[in-house]
């Protein structure tokens, strides 16, 4: 029997990056699916807090040297590698200075948010999704954690849809308790309509006169997982009228086997439906 392969993308994962419970979750999932039969390959942002030297990170020239097209400007896309502690499984990170070398993830030393966040989110999952392109490699499950990562789904159903590498995947969404970033509403249609995309495709996105990433990831995704124990009542509220299947909350000491039941289901499902 094959093996499930599984693509973890993830705006934090810990020991390099940890802000929240996603770095945990983003650490240990991969650890329990590789014990378990499943092929990985897991993507994040080079933020500039990664501390290269310490983590033995190192350019993978065959991956690098592609140019990600953002509101109409070219940005260069470096992937490097690094091993996850404790194990053999390699996290692919991917660099930009322009977006990533500052000394912060989110926010300046004030507290604000960066003016270039979706800019920087739109090249982050475009430029998964080229990188996933590059390995030649198709998931089965393309399993999404944190808001920079909500727009994946979007762009695998739409821009991608036609992309023989990605026709089979199943798209999964983790909701967690982490801060969600809000964008006026005309900045995000025309900065993340990649590839023609247009306003119409956005529509999933817009929540009472605002966007909500949280909302537009799940209409595209396959399958939601509540990632923290506690979820806002508004996160809640934009995402119960999908339809779409959702995973309750388990802990790090439940979640692995819940995960990969919840996988299985959803590409039972698809296939039932189908």
């Amino acid at each position: 029997m094959a093996k499930k392969k599984v693509l973890l993308i993830a705006q934090e994962i810990d020991p390099y990056t940890a802000l929240s419970e996603i770095a945990e979750t983003a650490n240990k999932l991969p650890l329990y699916l590789n014990e378990h039969g499943c092929e990985i390959r897991i993507l994040m942002p080079r933020f500039g807090t990664v501390n290269e030297r310490r983590h033995r990170l190192h350019e993978v020239v065959r991956l690098s040297g592609m140019n990600i097209i953002v509101n109409d400007d070219d940005y260069p896309l470096i992937i490097k590698v690094a091993s996850l502690p404790g194990s053999r499984i390699q996290v692919y990170f991917l660099d930009n200075d322009e977006f990533f070398r500052r000394k912060s993830v989110f926010e300046d030393s004030e507290g604000q948010p960066f003016d270039d966040n979706l800019d920087r989110a739109v090249f982050f999952c475009k430029g998964a999704i080229e990188t996933v392109k590059k390995f030649g490699w198709s998931p089965d499950i393309v399993h999404c954690h944190g808001w920079m990562t909500g727009l994946i789904p979007l762009y695998l159903r739409t821009a991608y849809k036609n992309d023989p590498l990605f026709q089979p995947s199943k798209i999964i969404y983790s909701l967690y308790d982490t801060l969600n970033q809000v964008f006026p509403v005309q900045e995000f249609t025309e900065k993340a309509s990649i590839n023609n995309l247009t306003a119409e495709d956005m529509i999933a996105f817009l929540h009472e006169g605002e966007v909500s990433i949280h909302k537009g990831a799940a209409v595209f995704s396959d399958g939601l997982i509540k990632g923290s124990e506690l979820i806002s009542e508004s996160v809640l509220k934009t995402i119960e009228n999908t339809g779409k299947p959702v995973l309750e909350y388990f802990n790090h000491a439940e979640m692995g086997k819940s995960y990969i039941d919840f996988y299985n289901a959803i590409e039972t499902e698809s296939l039932v439906g189908h």
